[in-house]
């Protein structure tokens, strides 16, 4: 009881402090949200409808910063309104979209070791003759062969160019906790003796691509 009375006010004084000039949020969805998995596609983490509703209502700025690759933008934002969510697809700062503008930027044509539900993201980029990998939580698609076939292009290349659509160890599901995609990343780095371009959380750019689709700074973000 007593560290509970030296340390409560002293933290919601700096709270205060920190929210004086906040213009935006940034908020994460799996594990955050809601846990992934089941029938429905997930069930909410109680509360969490409720506070999404009140940072909309308290005129904040909110994005939605999410390492998601499992589905589209578009696949997963409809589960979350099935879910109550009151969310839009152009509130999502997702990894591949990300990723399609850096494979257009520097003209980088992907092999890709992703989930089948997200491939249509890549739809307008030219995957002939790879000169790099894209890898994202594919779930049953890492199978040996489809690891060793990533391992293959890679190993080709003269600057071998991997891209990671996040690097999570692991994540929750309502079945219980599942593999990432960061140790099949680690897996190929070691492989092929490089480093993996990560493409979403905790990479700064990621997060600072959504503070710039709000229009704000990072000292005004939470």
């Amino acid at each position: 009881m007593q560290a509970s009375r030296v340390y409560s006010f002293p933290v919601m004084a700096d709270w205060s402090k920190r929210l004086a000039g906040i213009k935006g949020l940034v908020l994460d969805i799996s594990g955050v949200l809601y846990d992934s998995g089941g029938e429905g596609g997930g069930v909410p983490i109680p509360g969490s409808i409720e506070a999404v509703k009140k940072i909309k209502s308290s005129g904040l700025k909110l994005r939605f910063c999410t390492n998601e690759t499992q589905a589209t933008r578009d696949k997963f934002v409809e589960k979350l309104q099935r879910l109550g969510f009151d969310i839009v697809v152009d509130e999502v700062t997702a990894p591949a979209p990300a990723a399609c503008r850096i494979l257009k930027e520097r003209n980088l044509r992907p092999h890709l070791l992703v989930h089948d539900d997200v491939i249509p993201e890549f739809a307008d980029i030219n995957k002939a003759d790879p000169n790099c990998v894209v890898i994202g939580d594919a779930a049953d698609n890492f199978s040996y062969k489809n690891l060793n076939d990533a391992f293959q292009v890679l190993i080709g290349l003269e600057n071998p160019v991997l891209l990671s659509l996040g690097k999570g160890r692991y994540y929750k599901e309502t079945d219980g906790l599942k593999l990432d995609v960061g140790v099949y990343m680690k897996a190929l780095e070691y492989a092929c003796d490089i480093q993996a371009e990560v493409v979403g959380k905790p990479a700064k750019m990621f997060f600072q691509s959504a503070l710039t689709e709000m229009d704000i700074e990072p000292h005004q973000a939470l």
